[in-house]
């Protein structure tokens, strides 16, 4: 009777190719003959890598599954026991089931993608308020204009590495428990590219790229900010072997104003005026962002009080609009009177019936022990 391949590796018939995989693994650790001399293992052993063989190639499945003999159709093979090229199965999978997923294998290239690079740009507040172009000088690297990337002095080229024979490593047996077990490392004489520039390019020293300064338009939007970063898709470095540049990102460092203070997209400012003109009212001049205006200073104006300018601040950086412009407003009391302005505000005082103001007192801020003694007092 004809062995149930699939009875062997303990699957189901419609078990994919991932589960036949992990039983076979499952079942390579436990009766592997350096694992478990025991005869009998080794013969279960045989049966499961002749199960896998046979489970794991489409077209040997394809020809057991309707009943046909899978190592006739496939031209022969090691047989159900042997440990031939045949017979082992996937030398990779054994490997896979002791020490986990096999190396990928052949020669790197020498060709790879640059790196990201970053830029610090300074900006007035108008230029982040209302957006500007503004030109960059960046050092990167860019491709060698002598060897066009190749790495390679002109009228050269690279050549097949005599020591791996192009397959970028080398291999080595060793003895272990598992008997004779094949290691692969990178190739010494070519650091794994599979070839080796016996003539390197005098300008790059073999490395494909040089360093230069170029000139860089960029274009910035409004409503930026401190730390707001423009990414430059492939304005970055070139890679190792003229690789594909990465890129270049334009962070935005907003320089202080004299006047104004930015909080988000409001600005915000302090404009200072005398009590007479709080109580009777003034007109300030401005220069904001857009021009000169006047603050309406209204009669009665408090110390503290804000009066905003709306549509006078940052442009959004998404979605339309502006920001508010805040005049905060600070009276200033006079400390140093000479005998007519006091006696003129006395008489002030008189008229108003502030000569002795018993003022109005209110619950202050409380401080942090206050506020802590409260709470523990269940107040």
């Amino acid at each position: 009777m004809a062995t149930d391949y699939y009875a062997v590796l303990g699957v189901r018939r419609d078990a994919s190719p991932d589960e036949i995989k992990k039983a076979f693994r499952k079942l390579a650790r436990e009766l592997h003959p350096d694992v478990n001399p025991d005869p009998k293992t080794q013969e279960r052993f045989k049966e499961i890598n002749a199960a896998y063989e046979v489970l794991s190639d489409p077209q040997k499945k394809q020809v057991y599954d309707l009943g046909g003999d899978p190592l006739s159709a496939s031209g022969g093979g090691g047989g159900a026991g042997g440990f031939g090229a045949g017979g082992f199965g996937n030398f990779s999978d054994i490997m896979d089931a002791f020490f986990g997923q096999a190396s990928q294998r052949g020669p790197r290239s020498r060709t790879r993608r640059g790196q990201d690079a970053m830029i610090r740009l300074d900006l007035e507040l108008d230029e982040a308020a209302f957006g500007t172009t503004k030109e960059l000088q960046v050092d990167t690297a860019i491709v060698c204009t002598g060897c066009s990337g190749e790495g390679a002095a002109p009228g050269t080229s690279a050549q097949t590495c005599d020591m791996c024979r192009g397959r970028g490593e080398v291999s080595q047996v060793t003895r272990s428990f598992l008997g004779q077990v094949m290691t692969s490392r990178p190739c010494p004489q070519c650091q794994g590219f599979g070839t080796v520039v016996p003539t390197p390019c005098p300008e790059c020293a073999g490395d494909g790229r040089v360093r230069s300064r170029r000139s860089l338009t960029v274009k910035i939007p409004a409503g930026v900010e401190n730390g707001t970063r423009i990414q430059l898709s492939g304005e970055g470095e070139v890679g190792p072997g003229g690789g594909p540049a990465g890129d270049l990102y334009v962070e935005i460092h907003e320089l202080p104003h004299p006047v104004f203070q930015r909080r988000g997209d409001d600005l915000h400012c302090t404009v200072t005026i005398p009590m007479t003109a709080a109580a009777l009212g003034t007109k300030c001049p401005l220069e904001t962002l857009d021009g000169m205006e006047e603050v309406d200073i209204r009669p009665g104006t408090q110390s503290g009080q804000s009066i905003p300018l709306h549509g006078r601040g940052v442009t959004h950086l998404r979605g339309g609009g502006r920001g508010d412009l805040i005049v905060h407003v600070e009276v200033q009391t006079p400390n140093k009177l000479d005998p007519q302005q006091e006696d003129l505000l006395r008489q002030l005082a008189k008229l108003r019936g502030e000569e002795r103001p018993l003022g109005q007192f209110q619950p202050g801020q409380q401080g942090l022990f206050s506020r802590l003694k409260d709470a523990f007092n269940g107040r």
